[in-house]
Formats: C-alpha cells, structure tokens, sequence
C-alpha cells in the first residue's frame, strides 16, 4: 500500500494539541496574568516593602519561569502519558526550582513571596485548563476496520471509534488509524488516502500504539525493524558530554549525602557501606555496579532480585531505596563510562541471561548505555517476573527508538517526582 503515513511524534503532537493545547495556547497570556500579575497585585496590596529591585526581578523571573514551563508542557505533550496532569507538577516545579537556583546563586534580590505564589498560581491555572480541555473533548480517532485493529492499545485521553463506511468524513476525526498489513480493499485505501490528503495524520495501528502508550512491542522477527530503532549517534556522543558535565556538578551534593547515608548504615547494621554487583552493560559488557548497601549481609545472598517487604532490607535500607538514595554511588560509573544518568536499568547477569533465554530481543536493549534512572523506571518501576520484564523491554525499545534531549529531560522532571513518592521502589 503506497500511501504518505504521518506517522511521527511531531504529527502526534498535531492531534494532542487539538485536545490540550488548544486551551494551552490560548491560556498562556491569562497564565501569566494569573501566575505572575496576581501575585504582584497581592504583594503591592498588602505587602509592597520590598526594593523596587526585588520587585521588577521577581516579575521577569516568574515570567520567564511560567512561559518556560508552559514551553516545556507542550513539549511533553507529545510524548505518551496516562494522563496530561501528571507532567504539571514535575515540569513547573523544576522550571521554577531552577530559577531560584539561579537567583540565588546570582545573588540577585527577589521575593519568596512572588515566586512561591506564582508557583501555586501557575499550578492552579494549568490544572484547570487540562480540566477543562479533558472533559470537553478527547482526541477523536477513526479506526479503519481490519487486521489487528480490534486490538488497538491507547491511553486514556484518546476516544476510538470504528469506522462503518468509507463516506464518513475524515475530517471530523484527529487521526485515522488502520492495520496496513491487512489486505483493506482498493475502497478503504482511498479512504485513508483522502484523509491524509485532507491533512489528517494516518498512523499504523502499531505505531500509533507506540505513540500513546510508550511502549514498542517486537514479537517476531519478520515485525522487527532494527534499522528504524537505532539512537542517534551523534545524540549519543553528545549525551555522554552532558552525562560527565552534570556528573562534575552534582559531585559535591552527591558526595555529601553519601557521606551521611554511610554514617547511617554503619550504625545500624553490620557490614560494608557499598554494595558491588555484576550487571550487563553497555554493549553486552559486564560490569560492577556500586550501590549503598540495603540489605543485611548474609552467607546466603538469596535471589538477585528484590520482592515486596524484602526481610534482607534493612529499616535505613527501605528508606533509601524508596528515594532511590542507594543509588547516588552510581555516579562513579557514570564516570567510569558505565552508565547514563538516563537509559535502560541494568540488569544483574544471572537475571539478564532468564530474560535472553525468554523474551525475544532482549539483548538490544544494550545498545545504549545503561542509566540510573530510565523510561521504563519511571512507568513501571522495578520488577522481576518475566511477564513484567516483557513490558519493561517494550518502554525500553521504545527509549531507544525515541531517544532525544527532549524525551531524557522528560524522565528527569518525572525521575524527580517519582524520587518524592517512591513509586515503584521494592
């Protein structure tokens, strides 16, 4: 079937909008009015003693905060989500983190007042706006009948109808979606390629699964397309310069806290502060991971993995691997060229070697750098079973066929929320 598929995050990103970013774009102006304007007011009000100095930077400060969120957002909102409020919190909060880091390591006068407020503001304004965006239209997709499209996978902010007749108009719908490996008939393929001739974005029944779930399922050989899932080289390169510089400035903080964590497990409980494990790497290499011991030491080391309510944890233990604190030593082989600060989780051998034998495939998700933290961590968190390291490999192909500065910045805002809550520690 010949036919021109827009078929790519940037075509995605068309449909999101019409849902979200719709109410995004034409909310930004009374964002700022609401996240920056209102908290000034309330200031000149009630509590205007501050410099004139504090005042104006507060004011381009928490403009340049809330616009770069909100930039950020509709970035975000391409990639797959269950849902678009959970990127609010993570976004917003570092963008606005990052400017009181630079304020104050600037030295440059500003009002708590006036960030923390446009903060709350801000929060509460694009929360409203997705509210509002969700409940009054999801993403509308046609589906054309045949092959495996009864078994389309989407999130929840896509609506999916099937389609009875190739006269329905397609532009009433977001995107069409049809299973171009079924024979369709001569009559449906000219309707899809009206649709895409009318501008309508036409995706694979496979890909668009891709696209709105986040995982990349690869069951058989003659589906695979390793051609099309390769990273970007010169993305790589770059990433392993980004991956030493932020290493140089997270080494003092990281340091420190490691420092203390020592003191803590050394007081209570026997044995050595780091704990040493062989996993598979970067290109099938085997190498030692360094990690803050969390478990008591036994003669019996028990299973590579660990399960819920491991008794081998210890209370320090538990506490570290919720925050994932145990893992901040990992920052040596970050240097040592081992690991990413983002990639695929490395596996322990014996673990990887289950895997190999069961799950097709399974080796190439060593063709990128192991990471700290990764996109499959922060979907699903830590798991063993074979059926769930089945889906943590399709979020880990799906790393690799998307692998982009924008896709890494998004796993760090959710690596940071997720350090918060502890989701998904064992």
């Amino acid at each position: 079937m010949q036919i021109a598929i827009l078929s790519s995050p940037a075509a995605m990103q068309h449909s999101r909008r019409i849902s979200v970013g719709a109410y995004l774009s034409a909310g930004l102006i009374g964002g700022v009015l609401v996240g920056v304007l209102v908290p000034a007011l309330i200031r000149i009000r009630f509590l205007f003693n501050d410099p004139t100095g504090s005042f104006f930077n507060s004011l381009i400060a928490t403009s340049i905060a809330l616009v770069t969120g909100y930039y950020l957002y509709n970035k975000f909102i391409v990639y797959p989500a269950r849902t678009s409020y959970s990127h609010v919190v993570p976004v917003f909060g570092s963008v606005y983190g990052i400017m009181f880091f630079v304020l104050v390591m600037f030295r440059i006068e500003y009002s708590r007042f006036q960030l923390l407020m446009s903060l709350f503001f801000a929060l509460v304004w694009f929360f409203g706006l997705i509210y509002v965006s969700t409940k009054t239209k999801k993403i509308l997709v046609g589906l054309v009948p045949g092959g495996t499209i009864d078994n389309i996978r989407h999130g929840n902010i896509i609506a999916a109808e099937p389609l009875d007749s190739p006269t329905e108009d397609p532009r009433q719908f977001d995107a069409i979606v049809a299973d171009f490996r079924a024979d369709l008939g001569l009559v449906w393929e000219k309707y899809v390629a009206q649709a895409a001739l009318s501008g309508i974005p036409v995706y694979h029944v496979k890909h668009f699964s891709e696209l709105t779930t986040g995982a990349v399922q690869i069951e058989h050989l003659s589906e695979n397309s390793f051609g099309t899932i390769i990273p970007s080289l010169s993305y790589a390169r770059a990433k392993r310069l980004v991956d030493l510089v932020l290493g140089l400035l997270m080494l003092v903080p990281f340091t420190a806290i490691i420092f203390i964590a020592a003191i803590l497990i050394k007081l209570t409980s026997r044995g050595p502060v780091f704990f040493l494990q062989e996993r598979m790497g970067f290109r099938g290499k085997p190498f030692k991971i360094i990690k803050l011991r969390t478990m008591q030491v036994r003669k019996d080391n028990g299973t590579s993995y660990t399960e819920d309510n491991d008794p081998r944890v210890t209370a320090v233990g538990a506490i570290f691997r919720k925050f994932r604190i145990d893992e901040f030593p990992q920052i040596i082989n970050i240097f040592a060229g081992q690991m990413s600060w983002i990639g695929p989780r490395p596996e322990a051998i014996d673990l990887s070697e289950k895997y190999e034998s069961a799950i097709p495939f399974y080796s190439y998700r060593h063709i990128v750098r192991p990471g700290i933290t990764g996109w499959a961590q922060v979907n699903q968190g830590n798991v063993w079973d074979v059926e769930a390291a089945t889906t943590k490999l399709h979020y880990d192909f799906y790393y690799i066929k998307y692998f982009s500065p924008w896709l890494d910045v998004m796993i760090t805002v959710k690596t940071i929320a997720i350090m918060l809550t502890g989701f998904g520690s064992r």
